[in-house]
């Protein structure tokens, strides 16, 4: 099997994308990270940019349990009109994998956060790698961009792999009654840029 990078053109409704395949580096198992980059426009000196990790649940399924699915959507939508590149990593769950992050669910059924139901199971916060990430922006040959993130150890991972990030700009949608505790836990013990809620 090839396992090397390759692309094919992908419209959706938010604008005409070629999507690319970057197989896992000594891992010819696991499921390639991906890159859809928006064929609008060449790319810019800082081109706009959102490095999202899997989440199947929001993304996919559109979990109210926490604000993947809206941010993902939002970035396409952004990244579709004003051209740019999205970044999807296969680190489902801030990194655990799926299965422990429904592991995780249950121990925030039962009352815990979700840094704490990590902690239950073993796990760290935020496992999360963006190695994978900067090759791929390597691949594009962007050394400076706009992220868009609400979540400063992002763009503290671009800048010691040296990378600029000319600007931050936020993703501030998917607030909902389920998610709140979870939003909150964010901002207070992973120090995401978030507003205080009311």
């Amino acid at each position: 099997m090839n396992r090397s990078t390759t692309s094919a053109l992908l419209p959706t409704e938010r604008g005409s994308f070629e999507i690319f395949s970057f197989p896992v580096e000594g891992r010819p198992e696991a499921p390639p990270d991906v890159a859809l980059l928006a064929m609008n426009s060449g790319m810019a000196a800082t081109p706009l940019v959102r490095i999202h990790s899997e989440c199947l649940t929001g993304d996919v399924f559109g979990s109210m349990r926490c604000d993947c699915g809206p941010q993902l959507e939002m970035a396409l939508e952004r990244i579709g009109h004003d051209g740019g590149l999205l970044i999807y990593l296969r680190q489902e769950g801030r990194g655990i994998g799926f299965h422990s992050k429904i592991m995780a669910y249950r121990h925030q059924d039962a009352g815990l956060d979700t840094v704490q139901a990590n902690a239950e199971l073993g796990f760290e916060p935020d496992l999360r790698d963006y190695t994978a990430a900067v090759r791929i922006l390597r691949h594009f040959g962007i050394a400076s961009l706009r992220l868009l993130t609400n979540n400063p150890a992002k763009v503290e991972a671009l800048k010691q792999a040296g990378i600029t990030v000319e600007q931050r700009l936020p993703l501030l949608v998917g607030r909902n009654p389920y998610n709140d505790n979870y939003l909150s836990t964010k901002r207070d013990k992973l120090g995401h840029i978030l507003p205080a809620f009311e």
